[in-house]
């Protein structure tokens, strides 16, 4: 057993090394930097990461300037790479660690679990690629490749299953390099051991690597049958006066706590899509509004369901209105709308607004 891991650790490594990607993350060993792209990389695609960790190290280089950033310049940076509590905890753990730390994020995975928004695998992450430490990962690519590699499946005992992986992470993982190796593991993972279609020939292991060499590979790991998502309409409405078109934000401790969007909500069922945008205007409003035109349909996709958003123009038929069930609201001119952070949907509507 000890020489199959040093084959694979030297193999691997030597592909790494040969062919990784050229990510701007790993042009760098600053703590900060590989925490906020771990973070960001969480459930997230490496393409789509790309231009916003780029953007955030150009506007917050330092764990003390997110400490001091406000929430809203924070959730704006962060704007359609959903999952905006992530956002939310790095802001808090970098007020952890401007005042308790001084300033420096911690090194042990112990510790980095500490934090809000870190779990084993990305404190794993972090201790192994920021500081060298022998740490080990198990993320959807590593569990992927350990399956095939070992010919391994879960067999219904989950937390049996995610044992032995760490297990096995524990043993493979060299005391030099750890950070390569685990970056390694996940390449492969993300590039060649992928869930559909894997080049195998490409595979630096395959030599070695079971389920390969017993011509099974699409068997491992098990595949779970797919939920189906829950599809949601939804209606919302541009109400404008004056030039000026009204937005409210979104309580900061609900779902996408923090953002901004355009008032509407879900359809009952029975109602036309135009009763669901008067009703909830005046729910949230306590105003009646009169509609002009359906202008557009946007559909996007959550983990656990499907939003189907019907956007109308329309036209408020009372002076005052009495916002209620939102964190604050404000009439904004389409010039400055760019400015507040909006859910992925909305900031389709504001595309439309402000370049029409």
């Amino acid at each position: 057993m000890l020489k199959y891991n040093q084959d694979i650790r030297r193999k691997l490594l030597a592909w790494y090394d040969k062919t990784k990607r050229d990510l701007p993350w790993r042009k760098t060993k600053d703590p900060y930097s590989i925490w906020v792209s771990e973070i960001m990389l969480q459930q997230t695609q490496v393409k789509t990461v790309i231009p916003y960790y780029e953007r955030w190290i150009k506007i917050l280089p330092t764990i003390d300037k997110l400490a001091n950033a406000p929430e809203q310049k924070i959730l704006k940076l962060w704007e359609g790479l959903g999952y905006y509590s992530r956002a939310k905890n790095l802001k808090k753990s970098a007020l952890i660690i401007h005042k308790k730390m001084n300033g420096n994020l911690p090194k042990t995975v112990k510790d980095l679990q500490n934090l809000p928004g870190i779990g084993r695998y990305t404190a794993g992450a972090i201790s192994s690629i920021a500081f060298g430490l022998k740490a080990p990962i198990i993320d959807g690519n590593v569990k992927r490749v350990f399956s095939r590699l070992f010919c391994i499946n879960d067999n219904g005992t989950t937390s049996s299953f995610e044992n032995c992986l760490w297990e096995i992470a524990e043993d493979l993982l060299p005391v030099r390099r750890p950070g390569d190796f685990n970056q390694a593991l996940m390449e492969l993972g993300a590039t060649v051991c992928t869930p559909k279609s894997p080049t195998c020939q490409q595979c630096p292991v395959r030599t070695i690597c079971h389920a390969f060499l017993k011509d099974s590979v699409n068997k491992f790991p098990s595949t779970k049958k797919k939920i189906s998502s829950k599809k949601i309409e939804v209606s919302a409405g541009i109400i404008t006066k004056n030039k000026m078109v009204y937005i409210q934000q979104r309580v900061k401790n609900g779902l996408m706590g923090g953002l901004w969007e355009f008032p509407g909500g879900k359809r009952e069922k029975g109602e036309s899509l135009e009763e669901c945008l008067k009703r909830e205007i005046k729910e949230e409003l306590r105003a009646t509004i009169e509609i002009s035109e359906k202008v557009m349909t946007i559909k996007h996709t959550y983990t656990n369901f499907r939003v189907i958003l019907h956007v109308f123009d329309c036209q408020l038929q009372d002076k005052i209105i009495r916002p209620n069930g939102c964190e604050q609201w404000k009439w904004v001119s389409l010039s400055n709308l760019k400015k507040y952070p909006f859910p992925a949907a909305n900031v389709k509507i504001v595309k439309y607004l402000t370049e029409k």
